[in-house]
């Protein structure tokens, strides 16, 4: 299934493969194991979303190939889904007359099991390397709780900047009133680097 293509009609920027991993639009056969691992209580500790219901994950990625905005993408390893990366186009602000659809938000969730070995970052990577190669965005942006440091982390090693540091912006269950960090790069940012993080796209 090949995506829309939105706004900037280029279609979707999956499937493409980056060492042994392999970044594409989710199928059906995906969402149960999508589900098992977005519910893990270790694994969205830090998110506000908590728990999200199997029909409405069904429902959101089944939507992604038709989506004007939405280019995410699971992540698989030989054969298993190891990951899944979000990446959102967004109007920027200012004053009427601007550019629509340049900026791009992103974000990953990584399988229990997957985590420390580096799919994080890679999938990053790969979300900015499809916002800025194939999508032609301006500025992507992801945020993360300043607690969650695997999280923080990746953000630093696919080489995006902090940029605001919010402090006790958000409330957790466990931690209370939290900071929350944001990470950004623009285009002019990526420009230099590598059309993709390894060389190595298919």
């Amino acid at each position: 299934m090949t995506g829309a293509g939105g706004v900037h009609g280029l279609g979707s920027p999956w499937p493409v493969r980056m060492g042994a991993l392999l970044f594409r639009e989710a199928t059906e056969a995906d969402i149960e194991v999508l589900q098992s691992f977005r519910n893990d209580p270790d694994v969205n500790r830090f998110m506000v979303r908590t728990h999200v219901e199997l029909d409405d994950l069904r429902r959101e990625w089944l939507a992604v190939p038709d989506s004007a905005t939405d280019y995410s993408c699971v992540v698989e390893r030989d054969g298993q889904v190891v990951a899944m990366g979000f990446l959102d186009i967004v109007d920027g602000s200012g004053q009427p007359g601007h550019p629509q659809a340049t900026g791009g938000v992103i974000g990953s969730i990584v399988r229990p099991g997957a985590a420390g070995q580096g799919v994080g970052t890679a999938t990053a990577r790969a979300l900015l390397w499809a916002a800025f190669e194939r999508l032609g965005l301006r500025r992507v942006t992801a945020a993360a709780n300043l607690d969650n440091v695997a999280s923080v982390r990746v953000l630093e090693q696919a080489g995006m900047r902090r940029e605001r540091h919010a402090v006790k912006a958000l409330w957790h269950r466990e931690l209370g009133w939290v900071d929350e960090v944001e990470y950004a790069m623009l285009d002019d940012e990526w420009v230099g680097r590598t059309s993709w993080p390894d060389g190595n796209a298919t």
